[in-house]
């Protein structure tokens, strides 16, 4: 068992101690209680009773997540006020679910969520949806969403957004439970995790040569613990009480960090469309990976192209954005491709434009390079720590079918407005040789 206080540093967020060191300012999030202990047994209910959420409670969670956690959690509420357990059947974090609960969850007075990114992002947005507060109870270290104020669905349409939500009330993590998880998710958070390093490059190459916002604050607070937690990698899967702790608090800090953004940018670019495009498009293809693996194997590939295109002394050359309209509605169906079309026109280059970025590059591109290799984990390393974290580091070692795959890298920046260096290497004309070489 770890002696750390897991919780340094958040305790200060929460209660509105902390000063921005970039600022001055004092900085409250809008959380009234995050925990993270080495057990919590014993004590849920006295966490749950402290934040308010009246007597009638919807506790819900899947069927893994319950067996897990959910059935004490669920024995320990009745302490204090009337508990109904529903448990879901396979759920994805779709609208036809949202509707689904949403009907169920009438008449409670709120809603505890047991588990992680599906059952956490469903119980955020429909309680979002009206108002009602949510705690969640974390099972699994898979992903940084737990303290994030967007929802991650997939729309009627099939396309996969991030929407603005809120946040939950508390945040409680036993480090015990989620040790005694399945190793592959740990994984996926670690990869969750790892993709700041391109996340950051891509958003910072935004900023300076486009002008898109830009905050530094979200990799201030967890600067630190991603030091922490890399040493540690090789002993999440062994179920490290410690590691996991670590994995924790980098995951909570990211999620955090949107309490300054208001946006998801700052962990989430470039890699994140390639797995984002997986889970929308792969259709029976798809190997049932969970996005956190796919978000590590796309993070090498990110940090593959990004390092290739920052080690020459030469910068790109674009030229106007190629848009395939007919290809799209191919690809993604007319509704999606619409949506996507709308999306890709926002930060498309014409010739004027393209000329205008080519001469913003020239005067950039010396200060750009030595800025972003501040930013950079080399890939090498990133390869070392991802698999030793028992994470997949290709996608044929994923399961993911390589020309999908490669599919994903060449056309998921069609999907949003979020400038990488996707989209430089596209209007370059160097993209498409460059995903042939992905595996």
């Amino acid at each position: 068992m770890s002696k750390q206080n897991w919780t340094a540093l958040i305790d200060d967020l929460v209660a509105g101690r902390w000063t921005n060191p970039l600022t001055g300012a004092r900085v409250k999030v809008p959380y009234d209680s995050i925990v993270i202990e080495d057990s919590l047994e014993g004590r849920e209910a006295e966490l749950v009773a402290s934040l308010k959420l009246g007597h009638s409670l919807a506790l819900v969670a899947d069927q893994a997540t319950y067996d897990a956690l959910g059935v004490r959690i669920a024995r320990a509420l009745r302490e204090i006020g009337s508990v109904e357990a529903i448990v879901l059947d396979r759920p994805h974090a779709d609208m036809a679910e949202v509707r689904n609960l949403t009907e169920r969850l009438r008449g409670f007075d709120s809603v505890v969520a047991v588990g992680s990114g599906t059952v956490n992002d469903l119980c955020k947005y429909v309680t979002g949806l009206d108002g009602r507060r949510y705690c969640v109870f974390a099972t699994a270290a898979s992903m940084n969403g737990y303290t994030s104020s967007t929802a991650s669905l997939t729309l009627d349409s099939g396309l996969k957004v991030s929407l603005p939500s809120h946040t939950p009330a508390g945040f409680f993590v036993d480090l015990k439970v989620s040790a005694a998880a399945p190793p592959y998710l740990a994984a996926s958070g670690f990869a969750d995790c790892l993709a700041r390093s391109v996340a950051q490059t891509d958003w910072w190459m935004s900023h300076r040569l486009l002008g898109t916002a830009y905050f530094h604050e979200p990799y201030t607070i967890q600067a630190a613990d991603e030091v922490e937690l890399n040493k540690r990698a090789a002993n999440l899967p062994k179920g490290d009480i410690e590691a996991m702790g670590y994995l924790y608090r980098v995951l909570t800090l990211c999620g955090l960090g949107i309490s300054f953004t208001g946006i998801s940018h700052h962990g989430s670019m470039g890699e994140h469309q390639i797995s984002h495009y997986i889970d929308c498009f792969a259709g029976a293809r798809h190997p049932g990976s969970l996005h956190g693996q796919q978000v590590g194997i796309a993070s090498l590939s990110m940090a593959r192209l990004q390092q290739h295109m920052l080690a020459s002394d030469q910068p790109p050359s674009v030229h106007a954005t190629p848009i395939d309209a007919p290809g799209m509605a191919s690809r993604f169906g007319d509704e999606v491709a619409s949506q996507c079309l709308a999306e890709l026109k926002k930060k498309a280059f014409d010739r004027d434009g393209a000329i205008a970025f080519n001469r913003k590059l020239d005067d950039t591109w010396p200060d750009l390079r030595r800025e972003l290799a501040g930013f950079a984990i080399p890939v090498g390393e990133m390869k070392r720590l991802l698999s030793a974290a028992g994470g997949a580091t290709t996608a044929t070692e994923l399961a993911v079918p390589v020309d999908l795959y490669r599919e994903a890298i060449v056309h998921c920046r069609e999907m949003r407005n979020r400038f990488s260096f996707l989209d430089i290497a596209a209007d370059a004309g160097t993209l498409e040789a460059f995903a042939q070489g992905e595996l």
